[in-house]
């Protein structure tokens, strides 16, 4: 079976060349301990093998044999833009790699279905002067959760999407959405993968969670790759733990854990070290 690369050679490699088309992983982290680096990765790493093969050499090296790289990668986001992300990837990756890859990644800005409810001006996220009379629902706007279904439906088949964040959207719900509804919303998405046949990676921020409401997360989503600072004496490393990925790292579930060590460079995320827990 063919694989779809993560971005991450030395996981595309352990992974026998990246994740199997239909997947839904979810990336999980502490704030600055590399998920959304991680999603950076992807998303630039695979647009690169197109937009400029030498760079995507001297970053990445040569796909394993396996790794077939999606036609289309997609980057969807509830709060910002495609030059805002494109200036946070430009933070700690390359600029020349950045420019290159975002010429053909496509983004989604869904800011204003976002914030149609909210008493934020309409200015800040529509980029256009508003009144104070303005503030109500946008014309001819949909519901986020609405926008973002249609979005999927008509991308997401055989491509790379990455959706920033799942936390968000936990708070464009509202009060009169249960928590089981989110999970619910998870388990419909990672159903739907499997007849899409692409690579979905949805982004969390595991500050904002529970112990319980994550590991409900986990259980509805293909896979979960969990990131955090692990402290040793003096010094900090960022750390990435397998917690499941289905029907990919069986030789290594049977041993319940593999944490990587991790860092992050000019090329983005990169593994620096495996470790294996018993």
């Amino acid at each position: 079976m063919e694989r779809l690369p993560l971005g991450v050679a030395r996981i595309d490699s352990i992974l026998q060349g990246g994740a199997p088309p239909g997947s839904t992983l979810l990336v999980a982290g502490e704030s600055g301990a590399g998920a959304r680096e991680f999603a950076h990765t992807a998303a630039v790493m695979n647009a690169l093998s197109e937009a400029d093969p030498e760079l995507f050499d001297l970053y990445y090296g040569d796909l394993p044999s396996r790794s077939m790289v999606p036609p289309e990668i997609h980057y969807v986001s509830f709060t910002a833009d495609g030059d805002e992300i494109a200036r946070e990837m430009g933070h700690t990756m390359d600029e020349d790699i950045v420019e290159a890859a975002v010429e053909e990644i496509q983004f989604r800005d869904l800011s204003p279905e976002y914030f149609q409810l909210s008493p934020i001006p309409r200015e800040w996220y529509m980029g256009e002067a508003r009144t104070i009379e303005d503030l109500g629902k946008a014309e001819g706007t949909d519901d986020v959760l609405g926008a973002l279904g249609d979005y999927l439906n008509e991308n997401a088949a055989g491509n790379l999407v990455v959706l920033d964040s799942i936390t968000d959207l936990v708070g464009a719900m509202g009060d009169d959405v249960e928590w089981n509804d989110i999970t619910t919303l998870i388990r419909g998405l990672t159903k739907a993968s499997h007849n899409w046949d692409g690579l979905i990676i949805l982004l969390v921020n595991r500050d904002t969670l529970s112990r319980t409401e994550f590991g409900q997360l986990m259980d509805a989503a293909e896979g979960t790759f969990e990131f955090s600072w692990e402290s040793g004496g003096s010094q900090r490393a960022r750390t990435m733990i397998v917690r499941q990925f289905r029907g990919v790292l069986s030789q290594l579930e049977a041993e319940n854990i593999v944490r990587f060590e991790t860092e992050i460079h000019e090329g983005g995320f990169d593994v620096s070290d495996v470790r294996k827990i018993r």
